[in-house]
């Protein structure tokens, strides 16, 4: 199995490039870069353990989505792989029509419609923590309790 890699760039003060030398170094790393990937996902992995969403960086952007008509392109704001847009499963609505739906991009599927942006936002955050604990991918279990007790919170 082949593992697929990224890489960042951090900028570091001259007091933070010391201090991370030295921590890198007393716990056994070859580099600052690999000790930060580990206190990155002792960070992630402690967000979790509290029970707090997984944060997405969210951004203006387009994308797909099957809609009752079919596919279209629309307008929202997407932190891959989800999407959000102003409207319902019927289409973008205008500015004041109270829905907003969640979209699984890779899949073009509706997930869910709300009242609000911030529940978008909050289940693609649930969503996110829930398949990074299943290995990135859609998780097994049956996501319907999920998306009731978000859709009675809308209420």
């Amino acid at each position: 199995m082949k593992l697929k890699t990224a890489s960042y760039t951090v900028r570091a003060t001259e007091r933070q490039s010391l201090r991370w030398n030295r921590a890198a170094e007393a716990e056994g790393h070859r580099s600052v870069g690999t000790w930060l990937a580990e206190a990155a996902d002792r960070h992630l992995d402690a967000l979790q353990r509290a029970g707090k969403p997984l944060p997405l960086a969210w951004r203006f952007g387009r994308f797909r989505v099957t809609l009752e008509d079919g596919e279209r392109e629309v307008s929202g704001f997407v932190a891959p792989p989800f999407g959000a847009y102003r409207g319902s499963e019927e289409g973008p609505g205008p500015r004041g029509c109270w829905r907003y739906s969640l979209v699984y991009i890779p899949q073009r599927r509706l997930i869910a419609t709300f009242r609000t942006y911030a529940h978008c936002k909050a289940l693609a955050s649930e969503l996110a923590r829930l398949w990074v604990r299943w290995g990135g991918s859609e998780p097994a279990e049956d996501l319907a309790p999920l998306l009731q007790r978000f859709q009675r919170e809308d209420v």
